[in-house]
């Protein structure tokens, strides 16, 4: 461990509740044959698709709850993203970058090396059905997936945006990033925004119009780790918060590294770890948070994924053998603090 000291700002209180909706605290489990499906996603047949640890691609029907195993990956399948024609692609933790073309079709692995290293930690993606551009985050070039706590205690910054064209080019948009992780377009596609789980925040990168190329905050200072995100049917963007803010880590980070590496070297149960809480915020291209649902961990938690469609979210978690259903408020939201 090689920690950077950083000094987080003090931890914001929520949001702001949306108040009399029992979808804050009402979730519907749809069980799974498997554990961690990590992120989810509305597929052009209308099923949501998720990837688990034994890295199986599952299609699920939400409605009926049925459940079918479409095709494995070999390794540890997390961010999706789903085309119109059926495929989905798949960030894998262990091989990279992959495509599943669909019923019938094989896994192939699009992107595994970036100028000669080894892609780890690929971690979500979007594509532009217009022009084939694919964007993708890797959160990390120190830590494996398996150790994602070492990234966030050491806050090295090894993250990267990253884009491949249809040609097979592979072009580092962003570097030096705290935990890259999930990646959605903005409506009209003009912009990208992504999460930094190691610095609590969301950016927008601008591919079109004057700004092309550069970056800039969307919000920053969040209460919680934003995890994965996804575009709503409402025009939203979706923010899965795995995890309050954790006080021990934010006390850690600005202090001398010597301490993070006695952190590291304790048994499991001492060090800092997610609080069970379900959580998600939905959030307006002004950066203002317009739904804040949070309930407690005792019926799911560590919510890690997320897809809003037609008033319906649907809910991963890294840590859950389900899905997750619940709804959007109807009622007017609280302005954000």
């Amino acid at each position: 461990m090689e920690p950077v000291r950083w000094s987080p700002p003090t931890a914001p209180q929520r949001a702001g509740r949306s108040p009399g909706s029992p979808s804050a605290d009402v979730l519907r489990r749809v069980e799974l044959p498997g554990h961690g499906p990590e992120d989810v996603v509305f597929g052009a047949d209308g099923c949501v698709y998720t990837g688990t640890a034994d890295g199986a691609l599952l299609r699920v029907d939400i409605v009926t709850g049925a459940v079918d195993s479409v095709a494995n990956t070999g390794g540890r399948p997390l961010g999706l993203h789903a085309g119109p024609d059926g495929s989905l692609l798949v960030c894998d933790a262990h091989r990279g970058l992959l495509r599943w073309g669909g019923p019938g079709r094989s896994i192939e692995v699009l992107v595994d090396r970036i100028d000669g290293e080894l892609l780890n930690f690929a971690s979500n993606v979007v594509q532009d059905p217009d022009d084939g551009m694919i964007y993708f985050t890797a959160s990390s070039r120190r830590w494996p997936f398996e150790q994602w706590m070492g990234d966030l205690l050491e806050h090295s910054g090894t993250g990267r945006l990253l884009r491949l064209s249809p040609d097979g080019a592979v072009d580092v948009l962003l570097d030096g990033l705290q935990f890259a992780n999930g990646v959605a377009f903005t409506p009209e596609r003009e912009a990208l925004v992504f999460a930094e789980t190691g610095a609590y925040r969301l950016s927008r990168y601008w591919l079109r119009g004057p700004k092309a190329g550069t970056r800039e905050t969307l919000v920053d200072n969040l209460p919680g780790f934003p995890d994965n995100i996804a575009l709503g049917s409402d025009g939203l963007i979706w923010v899965a918060l795995a995890s309050p803010r954790n006080p021990l880590l934010d006390a850690l980070l600005p202090r001398p590294g010597v301490l993070r590496r006695m952190v590291w070297r304790l048994p499991e149960r001492l060090k800092p770890a997610p609080k069970r809480t379900a959580w998600v915020v939905g959030v307006d291209l002004h950066g203002s948070i317009i739904h804040d649902l949070q309930t407690d961990g005792t019926a799911y938690a560590m919510v890690t994924g997320i897809a809003e469609e037609a008033g319906t979210l649907v809910l991963g978690s890294l840590d859950e053998s389900a899905l997750a259903i619940t709804t959007v408020p109807r009622i007017a939201p609280t302005e954000s603090n």
